[in-house]
């Protein structure tokens, strides 16, 4: 083979190993597959919840859906804890005046039990389903960096087995593992924008196969790790825009909100997305604003058993439901 034919042949296949270690990086992800035109995919239930006479939301940063299609948010205003009814909107418990400081996270677990991030107070809390106290993580007002202290935690996402993990989050950049007992087990993550790295771990859901899927506002994408905390991939491209919310539905999908870049008083992007674990993008709605379906800082996303989607508004003040269009 002659000079300029054999560099050309090392050219190529330099180019084949660049575009598979690109691939295995992104996990196949949104920044390499793009998504298909699917806007309008979902339609918003009008006057979905139904609150009493002279109540109003504060601002909702968590959702979460149980079993029996209890609808819980997690609100910075009174009854900071409410359930409704996904069927027909109507409260059907409430609880936690004068417990938090901040409201952030909300999750359910497989037993229907309830946790909480409180970002004023440094704590983890978790709830049966009547509201009773079964768990305390963190020292009320005391941030740290270790195995007993948060500092500002945003989520939580626990396993089947009951270990859970908790994404720590305003103040560290870290994400905490802990056992079904809430004693210690590992952590990872510091302040940064390489692989690994956190700025701003804002939400945090699992799969089925056991990864977490971290996302990593400040530095608009979503990471996703082993158990253990060892990196797999990441997502990150113009479309998926800003994560600041995910959830894993019970068929396997992958919703993420896209809250925008923080800026009150301007255009921002209020989006939804539904993603299989390969990081394609397969749907989208919603866009930025106040009306009915649209969102202003959309902060959270749950998904039902039934595939309603859950999505909250901070500074709209609400929680809005989705149905797929007809």
């Amino acid at each position: 083979m002659n000079d300029s034919l054999q560099k050309g042949a090392q050219v190529m296949r330099y180019g084949r190993v660049v575009i598979l270690c690109l691939m295995a990086t992104a996990g196949f992800g949104a920044s390499l597959l793009g998504a298909s035109d699917t806007s309008g995919s979902y339609r918003v239930v009008h006057g979905w919840p139904e609150l009493p006479d002279g109540f109003a939301l504060g601002e909702v940063s968590g959702v979460a859906v149980d079993s029996h299609n209890r609808v819980c948010i997690f609100h910075r205003g009174d009854r900071p804890i409410l359930c409704f009814d996904g069927a027909t909107g109507k409260i059907v418990a409430s609880w936690g005046d004068g417990m938090f400081s901040k409201a952030h996270g909300l999750r359910v677990d497989d037993k229907d039990n309830l946790w909480v991030t409180d970002t004023g107070h440094h704590q983890v809390y978790k709830f049966s389903r009547n509201g009773d106290l079964l768990m305390t993580l963190g020292a009320k007002d005391v941030p740290g960096l270790d195995r007993n202290h948060f500092n500002r935690p945003t989520d939580v996402a626990v396993a089947p087995t009951g270990e859970f993990y908790v994404s720590d989050g305003y103040g560290n950049s870290r994400v905490a593992k802990f056992s079904a007992q809430g004693e210690f087990l590992l952590d990872w993550g510091t302040k940064g924008d390489q692989p690994g790295e956190f700025d701003t771990p804002h939400n945090i859901a699992l799969d089925a196969q056991g990864r977490v899927y971290v996302a990593d506002r400040g530095n608009s994408r979503i990471q996703i790790f082993a158990g253990n905390g060892k990196f797999l991939y990441q997502w990150k491209s113009p479309e998926l825009g800003r994560p600041w919310g995910l959830a894993v539905d019970p068929d396997g999908y992958l919703y993420v909100v896209d809250g925008g870049d923080l800026k009150i008083g301007s255009a921002g992007r209020g989006r939804v997305f539904r993603l299989d674990l390969r990081g394609n993008i397969l749907e989208k709605w919603a866009s930025y604003g106040r009306y009915d379906g649209q969102l202003y800082w959309g902060h959270a996303v749950a998904v039902a058993k039934n595939g309603d989607v859950y999505v909250t508004d901070i500074l709209g003040l609400r929680v809005q439901k989705f149905v797929k269009a007809p």
